[in-house]
């Protein structure tokens, strides 16, 4: 027995398996952050996919966990502010709304605006909340403000089931909705919406790598989301076609005297005297301001402003009105850089996240 035990032993002995098959055999990765401005990995958050919808479930149960009204305040806070609107820019100031109801004017705009607003307050926030993941385990860490972004979707499908209930009564019960219609462009509101959660995806992107270094941006967000809802003000403020087409000549010469001659049908001015009125001399209102109350370097910068142009397309393929097809690629273009400029720079400080979380 001894002996036979002796011989296997020696047996094992005489063939060992080769070093380098053994360390075929097993597939080691090595974790390693790469220095400097590197490419987006987007196969990697295709292969954690699973990841990111865990990730957005759990944010959405966060959101609406022990609330009294629940999903409804994705309903309300819209609903707000449209009727803030609407006592203030359409009965007070007299807002133009091209034609539509103003409720429903304002509500289209402000659907997509709220989506926007709370994708990248929550995005922004996102990575001082997870900080346990981002210290004990690795994963792409892009998919935490994209799953804000995703979980901000959720809140904007109610608030579009609402649009489309607005939409159904103004057609079928109020003759307010004369000029709604539906036509092809109703086909380009799901490319709008795609491009908004682009903007929402790289704006929050760079909010939430701000937020890690400087902690005084979590005050700082809430501030800019409120002064980005008043520059843009397509969503509460029409462009007035008809005052644009037909402007209002100024009497030099009113006062008493000009009215009480005129009521008792003497005329006094010459034609000459009056102003000529030209095309040239008509400001047009950019993307929905008020024409001759913007000044006009504020009309330029509004330019720079991607959400003018993606509310106008969006109220205006859901309603049937003229698209602004130069607004809207200019706001695709911005939005594009927009994503790719975020996405980029909080890819290359995320290697630093944990320590500085």
């Amino acid at each position: 027995m001894t002996e036979t035990i002796s011989n296997i032993n020696t047996a094992a002995h005489s063939s060992p398996v080769p070093q380098e098959t053994a360390l075929e055999s097993e597939h080691v990765t090595i974790i390693a952050p790469a220095p400097g401005w590197r490419a987006l990995n987007m196969r990697e958050m295709w292969n954690y996919r699973e990841l990111l919808y865990f990730l957005i479930w759990r944010d959405i149960k966060v959101r609406y966990k022990q609330t009294l009204l629940g999903a409804a305040w994705a309903i309300l806070q819209p609903l707000m502010y449209t009727f803030v609107f609407f006592i203030v820019f359409f009965r007070i100031a007299h807002a133009p709304s091209e034609g539509l109801p103003y409720l429903l004017f304002a509500f289209s705009g402000l659907s997509l605006w709220f989506f926007f607003s709370t994708a990248i307050t929550q995005a922004g926030n996102s990575v001082i909340g997870s900080e346990a993941m981002i210290t004990k385990v690795y994963f792409p860490r892009l998919a935490i403000p994209f799953a804000a972004v995703g979980a901000a979707l959720f809140d904007f499908f109610i608030t579009l089931f609402v649009l489309v209930l607005m939409i159904g009564y103004y057609v079928f019960f109020s003759k307010e909705g004369a000029a709604i219609e539906f036509t092809w462009q109703i086909l380009l509101a799901p490319v709008i919406v795609f491009l908004t959660v682009l903007a929402a995806l790289g704006v929050g992107a760079f909010l939430a790598a701000l937020n890690v270094s400087y902690r005084d941006f979590k005050h700082t967000i809430p501030f800019l989301v409120q002064l980005w809802l008043f520059a843009t003000p397509a969503i509460y403020f029409g462009v007035d076609h008809e005052s644009l087409r037909n402007p209002p000549v100024s009497n030099p010469h009113k006062g008493v005297q000009a009215d009480a001659a005129l009521s008792k049908g003497a005329v006094f001015v010459k034609p000459q005297s009056l102003p000529s009125v030209t095309a040239a001399t008509v400001k047009s209102a950019p993307d929905g301001a008020p024409g001759g109350a913007v000044p006009d370097w504020v009309q330029r910068l509004l330019k720079f402003n991607p959400l003018t142009g993606l509310v106008r397309a969006f109220r205006a393929s859901v309603l049937g009105q003229p698209m602004p097809w130069t607004h809207l690629a200019y706001s695709t273009a911005i939005v594009i850089t927009t994503f790719l400029a975020g996405c980029f720079y909080y890819h290359r400080v995320e290697d630093d996240f944990a320590d500085i979380i």
